[in-house]
């Protein structure tokens, strides 16, 4: 317990002002785009830190104890210093900038690259951008061939070129893998249409389905989202896909049904990569402001539409 004295963190007492503002846990994890069970260790663990119970939490709504009413102030202080020193320590880093090379999976083209690089252009007013979008072993390649310099991408399981060109990563998204069948039926009633093998997310899949003995019978591989999902819209088939796929393929929602998978979860982990030690803090950055969009317009909404895919979709 003694160790454990004086770990006052920023992220708790970001977790603790979140909490005390929306009044549950529950809600707090949601405005943060992370699970319950992570609040409550936070907030645990600011709490041993401090020696003092902040948040009544048998209270419906959850609210603060004396003790919690004063160090809010104290935190909104401290978090508030925390992040003027993070963007001018950011901003004068960023203003040497004249090129930003960025490679994105295709799963945020639509809706949160567009709003990341809106608000990296305000920031950055002398910069120019690249954007490159493809698959994830691609950007990979890319990065370590300095072709790129930032990528968000699918973690690649058993990577070794990560120890010939050292990268700094940082985790963005658990993406789980979900069930997709036509409206009213299910997975055992129809053939699997499979993500193409040439591609990671389609060798996750063939590779769980093998480590399960698991051989659906299967007539189509293809390697798009909005082909795959239309083909199961037409009654075609089933598919394995993530709540990220179905995310920018909303057209088809009232023709689908999304269930969890009929065996054992998977799921995959998305992050930002960039070579250890080449731009400081700003990779860093991004990843910040890639988080809060993910959480707002990916793990919000596809929480409220499929209720039971619950934290198994959460930001990291």
């Amino acid at each position: 317990m003694a160790e454990a004295e004086g770990r006052v963190t920023l992220w708790g007492i970001e977790v603790f002002l979140a909490a005390a503002e929306e009044g549950a846990i529950s809600a707090a994890a949601r405005r943060l785009g992370v699970s319950p069970s992570a609040v409550s260790q936070q907030l645990s663990g600011l709490e041993t830190a401090l020696g003092a119970l902040l948040l009544d939490r048998g209270a419906r709504p959850m609210r603060m104890t004396p003790a919690g009413t004063m160090f809010r102030r104290h935190a909104q202080v401290m978090l508030n210093a925390a992040l003027e020193a993070r963007a001018e320590l950011a901003r004068a880093d960023l203003a040497g900038l004249t090129t930003l090379r960025l490679g994105m999976i295709e799963d945020f083209e639509a809706d949160v690259t567009p709003r990341l690089l809106s608000g990296l252009s305000e920031e950055l007013k002398g910069c120019r951008f690249l954007l490159e979008t493809g698959p994830s072993h691609r950007l990979l390649d890319q990065l370590d061939a300095r072709a790129l310099d930032v990528i968000v991408a699918t973690d690649l399981p058993g990577d070794t070129a990560a120890e010939a060109a050292p990268r700094e990563v940082h985790p963005i998204l658990r993406d789980p893998f979900v069930a997709v069948c036509p409206r009213g039926q299910a997975p055992g009633d129809l053939p699997l249409i499979q993500y193409s093998a040439r591609h990671l997310i389609g060798r996750q899949i063939a590779s769980h389905l093998s480590r399960l003995g698991v051989k659906p019978a299967s007539r189509f591989e293809l390697d798009s989202y909005h082909a795959i999902l239309a083909m199961v819209a037409a009654g075609a088939g089933w598919a394995i896909l993530t709540p990220l796929a179905l995310h920018q393929a909303r057209r088809f929602r009232a023709e689908i049904e999304v269930q969890p998978l009929p065996f054992a979860p998977l799921d995959r982990t998305l992050s930002l990569q960039a070579r250890a030690g080449v731009l400081r803090d700003i990779p860093d950055l991004i990843a910040h402001r890639l988080r809060a969009l993910i959480a707002e317009e990916v793990v919000a909404p596809m929480r409220a539409a499929y209720p039971f895919i619950g934290d198994s979709l959460s930001v990291l």
